[in-house]
């Protein structure tokens, strides 16, 4: 049997490379062919998803300070992963974060840099920022905007959240209080409408525009187009022919709840596979009990406790393959 492993990073234990690779040497170990196909729904961990770093750029982190950002540059597509230039990890976390000052200019710097060395598609990826700053930073660093015009643009994203409510929905998680939440969300707002003034573009009307603090839109502004990140990713790496030449998918993510179902890597996979006709299985560290029902899983916690799932995650995830293959009748 021929099984494809499509799977996320398990956020803060396994990357999706090693989940991949644990699925494949269970498969292996009982006599089944495995492709591992490590994925990404456009935010962190696109890159490396896509074929991985093979330039280095220095540029201005959120808070101002240099940083070596890494992104790809490969036949004319440039990826650029904005957490590695303007990422909340570059900061050491939402305590160590200045979410007023925080800024997109290092992004911007990484776009300029792809346009000045010949791009002619530019895949930025978003996800894991520290600034809600509606992209102004990054905008400011591109020297020479008219030349987006000539080049393929995209966002990739994957969440649906409006400009000016990135405020809201984000801006908490990058260490802002109450009162600089009002404030973000005030200088969206004025934002978006300097947007339309100087680009004649209505960011607010954009689904997805919130993504990274507003980043997205800011790009938007410039003509970038907004897509799913995972719909950019099936596309690159020809998810569908993949599952198309498989017996059996098998997907995964830390954790599967709602969201994981609507432009996230276990949805998007369970769609290809149903279009497909094959059978279909999740591993995930845990899973909310409100979707338990919508796909055949197992869960490393409620497998083999929650100790050995967080501490012992790559053999829990050998072990959990064995019980899939046998739950889903292989």
């Amino acid at each position: 049997m021929r099984v494809l492993a499509a799977v996320d990073k398990f956020r803060g234990t396994v990357t999706a490379a090693q989940v991949a690779a644990a699925i494949g040497h269970a498969c292996w170990e009982l006599g089944h062919e495995c492709v591992e196909r490590p994925i990404a729904d456009g935010g962190e961990g696109t890159l490396e998803a896509l074929g991985g770093a093979n330039r280095t750029t220095r540029v201005t982190d959120p808070l101002g300070r240099p940083v070596d950002a890494q992104w790809r540059m490969s036949q004319g597509t440039a990826i650029i992963e904005m957490a590695r230039a303007s990422g909340l990890q570059l900061v050491g976390g939402k305590t160590s974060n200045d979410p007023i000052a925080a800024s997109t200019v290092g992004t911007g710097q990484l776009i300029d840099t792809a346009l000045n060395e010949g791009a002619t598609r530019i895949i930025v990826c978003v996800g894991g920022s520290a600034t809600t700053d509606g992209g102004l930073g990054a905008l400011q660093a591109i020297s020479t905007p008219a030349r987006l015009k000539a080049v393929d643009f995209v966002v990739a994203c994957d969440v649906r959240t409006s400009f000016v409510d990135a405020a809201r929905q984000f801006s908490p998680q990058k260490g802002a209080s109450d009162a600089q939440v009002e404030f973000l969300t005030n200088r969206l707002t004025r934002l978006a409408i300097d947007y339309q003034d100087r680009y004649g573009v209505d960011v607010t009307k954009i689904e997805g525009a919130g993504a990274a603090g507003g980043l997205a839109g800011g790009l938007a502004a410039l003509g970038a187009r907004l897509q799913p990140g995972f719909d950019i990713v099936a596309e690159e790496l020809g998810l569908e022919e993949l599952v198309g030449n498989s017996d059996l998918i098998i997907s995964g993510e830390g954790f599967v709840d709602e969201e994981s179902f609507n432009g996230k890597v276990v949805g998007g996979m369970q769609e290809l596979a149903s279009v497909s006709g094959k059978p279909f299985g999740v591993i995930c560290g845990n899973i909310d009990a409100l979707v338990v029902q919508r796909v055949a899983h197992v869960s490393l916690v409620n497998q083999f406790g929650e100790n050995d799932a967080f501490n012992a995650t790559a053999t829990c995830i050998e072990r959990a393959t064995s019980v899939l293959l046998a739950q889903l009748g292989f």
